[in-house]
């Protein structure tokens, strides 16, 4: 499984929506503009963050509004919110010979490791969180000025 871009657009919204969110109603399309996408998308993922608790969307004059403190908001959780396959990091092929013997015993051999794999890819993005995004975008922001 390869991450998708739901992934880094959620990371984006949440980022832009913390930068502007002082001094612009932010909404969907503003959102599109910065990321440079279709509306339809940013609602969709805005749909699943909001479902997780992460922004709060109020329609009219209110915007998006980011309910947890960026510091506290990991990339797990983004992941988790707007990822939908994320099952398993690796698939199987499907039909390894079962009258072959490395196709009778691959998954023996290799299922644990591919579980670990997961596992560490999971615990390594619970490292890090939003706040860091929004730390080096202002910095980077800083010096472009």
């Amino acid at each position: 499984m390869q991450v998708s871009t739901k992934f880094t657009i959620a990371i984006h919204i949440l980022a832009a929506t913390d930068y502007f969110g002082k001094d612009y109603k932010v909404t969907s399309e503003f959102l599109a503009g910065s990321i440079g996408c279709n509306p339809v998308i940013v609602r969709n993922l805005m749909k699943q963050l909001r479902e997780a608790g992460l922004i709060a969307v109020r329609r009219g004059p209110g915007g998006i509004q980011i309910t947890w403190p960026l510091d506290q908001i990991t990339f797990y959780d983004v992941y988790e919110a707007v990822e939908t396959s994320k099952d398993a990091l690796f698939h199987f092929h499907e039909s390894p010979n079962p009258q072959c013997p490395v196709g009778s015993h691959i998954h023996a051999a290799l299922d644990d490791k591919l579980q670990d794999i997961q596992k560490q890819f999971e615990n390594d993005l619970r490292k890090h969180n939003v706040g860091e995004v929004v730390a080096d975008l202002e910095k980077a922001i800083k010096k472009g000025a």
